[in-house]
């Protein structure tokens, strides 16, 4: 088993054609079919299942995409970290979908002309997953936030946010959970911050929302409360960006609550130069927020 083999078995994963991955790394669609083989066979399993017109992964496949995309990340890391210390290479920093929206457009720009030698891919998810994706190998690093419990990783603040309860412009005023028990709420999936911190809201103050309706989509969450389908919780800064804000009465909560910190957040032993680089942006871009400061006290090694 090599890095071809494993470069080769993601492309045929994510375009489900041995003939499209081969375009895609500029080889013959021969040259991938064997080498496949030549893997699956090492590995005593079939990784993909060969239909007419497609190709789709195994249950082992799917299995072992996670450690490929793991390897190659760490490989990628590997050859970073021989560049002299230059940014370089491939990067991929996930975020919140928040982040992405409000905070990242300029930084990310600022990095792209300072260090044009990294190509940067972003991957949004909610805060859960993308710690998730640091832990696994396959970002390099994430803006979410505080991760707790976990000795394998290693953070630093980077901005603070608020987070408000919306609700239509005609909703009464909210000052606790019992002024909205059992109305429908929006939300990002369970593995999302800060619906777990509405839900927090909600025990504290010994009430219940109504159902707890999943939507992937800023946009599509502002939209739906303006209409009066239902309230949510949501950063300040993403609500000043949306056309609907006049139609939205803002409520804001308990510090406890509302008071929330995004971190750069990596795993400790992959302090590569292009997360290094990208943390010193931060802290001349983020100016006005908080501090970019090392939440254990330390600079890392």
């Amino acid at each position: 088993m090599d890095l071809v083999q494993l470069k080769m078995f993601c492309a045929v994963a994510d375009s489900g054609s041995v003939a499209r991955a081969a375009e895609m790394l500029h080889r013959v669609p021969s040259n991938l079919t064997t080498r496949l083989k030549q893997l699956e066979e090492e590995l005593g399993t079939d990784l993909l299942i060969r239909e007419k017109q497609r190709v789709r992964l195994s249950p082992m496949g799917h299995n072992f995409l996670n450690y490929a995309q793991r390897i190659l990340a760490l490989s990628e890391e590997a050859m970073s970290m021989t560049r002299q210390g230059e940014p370089a290479g491939n990067f991929a920093l996930g975020t919140m979908e928040s982040t992405a929206a409000t905070r990242l457009p300029g930084l990310l720009a600022a990095y792209h002309q300072r260090y044009p030698a990294v190509s940067l891919s972003l991957i949004t998810g909610t805060s859960g997953e993308i710690i998730d994706h640091v832990r696994e190998g396959t970002v390099a690093a994430a803006l979410a936030d505080s991760p707790e419990g976990y000795d394998e990783l290693h953070s630093c603040s980077a901005f603070d946010e608020e987070l408000v309860l919306i609700t239509s412009s005609e909703h009464d005023e909210v000052t606790c959970p019992r002024d909205v028990q059992g109305e429908t709420f929006f939300a990002f999936r369970n593995s999302c911050s800060y619906r777990l911190k509405l839900e927090a809201w909600f025990r504290e103050g010994d009430a219940q929302p109504g159902s707890i309706m999943e939507i992937h989509s800023y946009h599509a969450m502002i939209a739906c409360v303006a209409g009066g389908a239902g309230l949510a919780i949501i950063p300040a800064s993403v609500l000043a960006q949306m056309s609907d804000r006049p139609r939205i009465r803002v409520h804001r909560l308990p510090e406890k609550y509302g008071a929330v910190s995004t971190c750069l957040i990596w795993r400790r032993d992959a302090f590569t130069p292009n997360v290094e680089a990208l943390k010193s942006l931060m802290q001349s871009f983020f100016t006005s927020a908080s501090p970019v400061t090392d939440t254990s006290g330390e600079l890392p090694s």
